[in-house]
């Protein structure tokens, strides 16, 4: 399957790693079906061998790519060891991914290897991969701490094993974005191969790396609904979809169904987004400062990037000390209440003198009192 330029969203993989985030069979392949609906072109299903029932629903998954119903390329996690290649196999999934940590951190105090004896295992773990006929992909873990010298002999190493895709992966989210060019030009030359970028979000600046990565060379961004992973995640879903969808006018995921795919993974993984949470938050599309809801009435372009309506949202205003007349009056239409300037000043003046945010039926209140004066 070659991909131009996508998304693979490895929420139930990355996501799953997230400290207290435990996905049931259910929720797993209703994820998944949302995510295909979502016409995302990849799916990091799980890692088969961790648990029977990650076995199971990756199972259930195929059997639903089998008849249709899920669409994008489903993908099998894997140590570079037989058995784990064996356990994807037997699922026959789209492609199966190997990783192996290749810098020298890595292989001096967690692999212990030397880098000849590292070559070796990645060569052999990718060809008896692909031996089994389904296309492989290898995640060069620890990519961005990797000598670029050595990384472009691993990547060669993949390639020449039977790897179609190699993942550089950001494991500790250390890229910037000038880095992250550095990286995929230099090795933007070796043939037989296409790119994946797996960034971490450590330092803030996932998301810009994944647009850079994408900018020089990768045809893949790794993400989850979220941002959900190990520590504090990795590039959201959502973020990664509007970016390209912005930046590169790429459709790499359906940007309708991001609000209802947020709050469901935010269920079933427990972690609550906040309000100011890019993309999908509850104030993503929500003004408050006068001078801003002047502009937004004039033309919504001047305070905000996207229609809201393109995400499936809808724009809101605050209303408290810092609004202004044109917010009270766009405020109270929405309400079915038209009042004349004078009777917005009244209201006004009152919130003004007022440390507080005011609801409808604060509005109301108001409005109620004044009348009866």
């Amino acid at each position: 399957m070659t991909v131009k330029a996508g998304i693979l969203d490895s929420t139930l993989r990355e996501g799953e790693q997230t400290p207290g985030v435990l996905f049931n069979r259910r929720q797993r392949v209703e994820i998944a079906r949302m995510l295909s609906d979502a016409k995302v072109a990849m799916i990091e299903a799980g890692h088969p061998l961790v648990s029977e029932d990650i076995y199971s629903a990756i199972k259930e998954i195929m059997d639903l790519k089998a008849s249709g119903i899920i669409k994008s390329e489903i993908i099998a996690h894997s140590r570079a060891v037989a058995s784990d290649v064996d356990s994807a196999a037997s699922l026959n999934v789209d492609r199966i991914a190997i990783f192996y940590g290749v810098s020298d951190m890595h292989l001096r105090y967690k692999t212990h290897k030397s880098k000849t004896e590292a070559m070796d295992i990645i060569y052999d773990s990718i060809s008896y991969a692909a031996s089994t006929g389904i296309p492989v992909r290898f995640t060069a873990e620890d990519a961005s701490r990797t000598d670029i010298n050595f990384l472009r002999n691993v990547i060669k190493t993949a390639v020449e094993a039977g790897a179609d895709r190699v993942s550089i992966a950001d494991t500790l989210g250390i890229l910037t974005p000038e880095k992250t060019r550095f990286i995929f030009n230099n090795i933007s030359d070796i043939n037989g191969v296409e790119y994946d970028f797996h960034g971490h979000n450590d330092m803030g600046i996932a998301p810009a790396n994944g647009l850079a990565a994408l900018e020089s060379g990768a045809s893949i961004v790794h993400t989850t609904v979220n941002g959900l992973g190990e520590r504090v995640g990795i590039i959201p879903t959502q973020t990664m979809a509007v970016l390209m969808k912005y930046h590169m006018n790429i459709d790499a995921a359906n940007l309708l169904m991001m609000k209802t795919i947020s709050r469901r993974v935010e269920e079933y993984s427990g972690i609550k987004l906040p309000p100011n949470y890019a993309i999908t938050g509850d104030y993503a599309f929500t003004h408050k400062s006068g001078v801003h809801v002047d502009g937004i009435i004039s033309n919504a372009s001047t305070y905000e990037f996207m229609d809201p309506a393109m995400l499936g949202m809808q724009r809101s205003f605050t209303i408290d000390k810092y609004s202004g007349k044109h917010a009270l009056r766009e405020k109270l239409m929405a309400m079915g209440i038209n009042l004349d300037d004078s009777g917005l000043s009244k209201i006004l003046a009152q919130i003004k003198n007022n440390n507080m945010v005011y609801s409808d039926e604060d509005l109301k209140s108001i409005i109620s009192s004044l009348n009866t004066q």
